[in-house]
């Protein structure tokens, strides 16, 4: 075998090697892509329902029905009022 076949087939080896360590890089691309498209989805689907949480607990109800139950609320009446005279 000459110089010039020896050469050709050795740069034809670093090409197929070069080929199969790009293939490689681009699966592992994609895998980390999938990955990083699932996790947003999972993220949105959390920040959704995140959202619906907060609308449910910023109701006017259920921040009365807190008032009331766990925090021993009344709403004023005025028999329960009391006025103060300013003496002088």
């Amino acid at each position: 075998m000459n110089r010039a076949t020896l050469t050709l087939l050795s740069l034809l080896l670093i090409c197929a090697l070069s080929l199969v360590a790009a293939q490689q890089r681009a699966r592992k691309l994609f895998v980390s892509l999938e990955h990083a498209q699932a996790q947003e989805y999972q993220l949105n689907q959390d920040g959704l329902r995140l959202e619906y949480e907060q609308r449910n607990l910023s109701k006017s109800a259920r921040i009365r029905d807190v008032a009331r139950n766990q925090l021993h609320m009344a709403p004023i009446s005025p028999e329960r009022t009391l006025y103060l005279k300013e003496a002088k």
